[in-house]
């Protein structure tokens, strides 16, 4: 007898990222695989960070050193909060893992958002190591402010993630993000109204390759199933259903509301809004990639004639990666600042210098747009 449908989507969903990220190293030039590569140069650093669990037993120095084969499999981890997602993911990960060859590790980040969130942190790593995952750890971070609680928060967890992938050499994280979160996702971007890179939702695959979401077509329900009869402890955020969030209030407010008035399939229809408007951006994107170099003079400087004739959206695109580079935070550049940009092509009646974030200026003089760091 197989295992539960639930368990048995989970376990195939994981099972494909982990074959994709086979492929991808099997695929690299030169002899040594990106996981090699990555494995050495943490072995030549000062050595692996302590974690929690399993992960890093230390050996008592009795005047001989052991002789260990250095494991050359390629090491893939596991972002866990302690949630039904995180846990299901976590659980199919550690099934899969050994089967082909993939180490398997976790790490939970500590928000300290919560009173007892390191107790928490400490649970979680518990259950994690239990899993037979190697390396666990647990990261507290300190969360700012920057762009409200809730991107505050995502941005330190990140940044936890990443170090710790660089510190154990992972070829990559896996994330817990379901359909449902996608769902969401889209309609924060489309509440936002930044475009339709807004409306594309998660990347299966981003970070450039490190993050890999394997249950963007699962529902919510499906890993809450899967830890159900697996019998995982799972821990439910109460910030999750605190109404202060804008996700929160989403989750238990509007799509209920949404699913009500328009019917079920929702959710799904959203999501696959999200795979057609991140194709289309894609390209978009592409497009200008090709386009920025045919709007520039030989000083490298933006021509506004030869921007004025692209189509709008590939406009956009151009205008965006030259602030980019020269120094405006992707994060902190909104559409309406791109807009005002455009206005310097499409609408020009002599307008002043535009200061945007990151201390960039830009301004119009010549017939060539002028783009730099003040």
């Amino acid at each position: 007898m197989g295992p539960h449908p639930a368990v048995a989507a989970i376990r195939l969903a994981v099972r494909r990222v982990l074959h994709d990220v086979l492929n991808e190293l099997n695929e690299l030039p030169g002899g040594m695989s990106a996981a090699d590569r990555r494995s050495e140069a943490v072995r030549q650093s000062a050595g692996h960070c302590a974690g929690v669990g399993a992960g890093h037993r230390a050996g008592h120095n009795t005047g001989r050193r052991a002789v260990q084969t250095p494991d050359r499999r390629p090491l893939v981890l596991v972002a866990c909060s302690g949630g039904a997602d995180s846990m299901a993911l976590a659980s199919a990960l550690a099934f899969e893992a050994p089967k082909l060859s993939v180490r398997a590790g976790a790490v939970t980040v500590d928000h300290g958002l919560q009173a007892g969130s390191d107790v928490r942190a400490a649970e979680v790593a518990h259950r994690l190591a239990a899993l037979h995952l190697d390396p666990v750890e647990a990261v507290a971070v300190t969360v700012g402010r920057t762009g409200g609680p809730e991107a505050a928060a995502r941005d330190a967890r990140y940044a936890a993630l990443d170090e710790a992938a660089e510190r154990h050499g992972a070829v990559a994280v896996l994330l817990g993000h379901t359909r449902d979160d996608q769902a969401e996702t889209v309609l924060l971007g489309l509440a936002r109204g930044s475009g339709i890179r807004s409306l594309s939702g998660m990347a299966a695959v981003s970070g450039t390759g490190r993050y890999r979401r394997p249950f963007l077509q699962l529902d919510r329900q499906t890993a809450r199933k899967a830890c159900l009869v697996q019998h995982l402890p799972v821990w439910d955020d109460p910030m999750n259903a605190d109404p202060a969030y804008t996700r929160s209030r989403l989750r238990h407010e509007g799509l209920p509301a949404l699913e009500k008035a328009l019917g079920k399939g929702v959710v799904e229809a959203l999501a696959r809004t999200a795979q057609l408007s991140r194709d289309d951006a894609d390209a978009l994107d592409a497009w200008a990639a090709q386009a920025d170099a045919t709007v520039r003079d030989d000083a490298g400087l933006l021509e506004c004639a030869k921007l004025y004739a692209l189509p709008p959206a590939v406009r956009r695109r151009v205008l965006r990666r030259a602030l980019v580079a020269a120094g405006s935070p992707a994060g902190s550049l909104f559409a309406r600042h791109v807009e005002e940009v455009e206005r310097l092509i499409v609408g020009w009646r002599g307008q002043k210098p535009l200061n945007l974030p990151g201390r960039v200026e830009a301004h119009r003089q010549g017939g060539r747009l002028v783009i730099r760091q003040g």
